[in-house]
């Protein structure tokens, strides 16, 4: 199966959900509309909406709330996306001028707390009480993971584990969600609703690690931000921590330099930092604890019958250990 045979086993949902996304920005106060839209409509993925939905089908739902939730998933991570872009001072989201660089990081912080607030106002009119613990524990955890990356922000010292432990708050929580979820609208069993969490937080992990793999090397225009600009950052993801402690004290102490410096990261100094995470192996160690995450995900699926649903999950693992945009 390919990534345009799982889609269209969605699509007629996906159309719905696109047109309760436009529905939940339309409001009095125009700029909401505006940057929400902008945001929005730039090219997404909506992993979180198509993981829902693929949850709860392979979990025998066949109603039609998914739609709402569906739709509440990809305003929260859109949320996220207008404030990371404020905090990281990013000129660009998904190839496009980033809504802070054209409005302003007032507003972007002001439309991400209302996508907030929307969501939990749509997830109230929902009525699932298990659903809205799920989704607000979520959320919570996402803000603690934004703060935590904050805190470890240079932090030459950063661990793998402290690594793993961000990329779970700010990343995996929210795909976890969706696929528990999914499988709560099914009316599985624990065991079941346990798996399809699990199966989410392990895609999830699997999906960041990926994404800041391809940080340092995606030669693809359709990566959508800049090359480097974890560095430029001074984030400290897997391959520049594999890189630095595996290092020589001198080559560390030159990458040390570089990842503390106030100005940004000149293009001579990114090749000699990712000069020295190939050299270490960085990516490579990267992207296979990224493929030990997608194995455990795939084996979380295990549990349930083989169906097109669970083909269609098997796929999306391919897809996000492959991409490169």
């Amino acid at each position: 199966m390919d990534l345009d045979k799982v889609l269209s086993l969605i699509s007629d949902d996906l159309v719905l959900v696109e047109a309760e996304l436009k529905k939940n920005l339309r409001c009095d106060v125009s700029l909401i509309s505006k940057v929400g839209e902008y945001v929005l409509m730039s090219g997404g993925k909506r992993l979180r909406p198509v993981l829902l939905l693929l949850s709860s089908k392979l979990c025998g739902y066949r109603g039609n709330r998914q739609i709402s939730l569906a739709s509440v998933l990809e305003f929260i991570h859109t949320a996220t996306l207008l404030h990371d872009d404020v905090v990281d001072n990013a000129e660009l989201r998904r190839g496009n001028t980033s809504a802070n660089s054209l409005w302003g990081n007032e507003a972007s912080v002001l439309v991400g707390d209302y996508m907030y607030a929307k969501s939990f106002s749509v997830m109230v009119e929902h009525g699932d009480i298990r659903i809205l613990d799920i989704l607000s524990s979520a959320t919570t955890r996402m803000a603690e993971g934004e703060v935590l990356q904050l805190i470890k922000t240079g932090d030459i010292d950063a661990t793998e584990e402290d690594y793993i432990n961000i990329i779970i708050k700010k990343t995996a929580v929210l795909l976890s969600a969706a696929c528990q979820a999914g499988a709560i609208l099914g009316g599985v069993a624990k065991k079941e609703e346990d798996a399809m969490s699990s199966f989410g937080m392990n895609l999830g992990i699997a999906f960041q690690l990926i994404d800041d793999s391809l940080d340092y090397i995606s030669q693809n225009e359709g990566f959508g931000k800049a090359i480097g600009a974890d560095l430029h950052e001074g984030k400290m993801t897997l391959p520049l921590i594999h890189m630095l402690r595996s290092t020589e004290d001198s080559e560390r102490n030159e990458v040390i330099k570089l990842v503390q410096k106030e100005k940004k990261v000149e293009e001579p100094d990114l090749k000699r930092v990712l000069e020295l995470i190939n050299k270490y192996k960085g990516i490579e160690y990267t992207v296979n604890k990224a493929d030990s995450y997608i194995k455990e995900a795939k084996n979380n699926l295990e549990i349930f019958k083989d169906s097109e649903y669970r083909q269609a999950l098997f796929t999306l693992c391919d897809f996000v250990l492959k991409r490169e945009t």
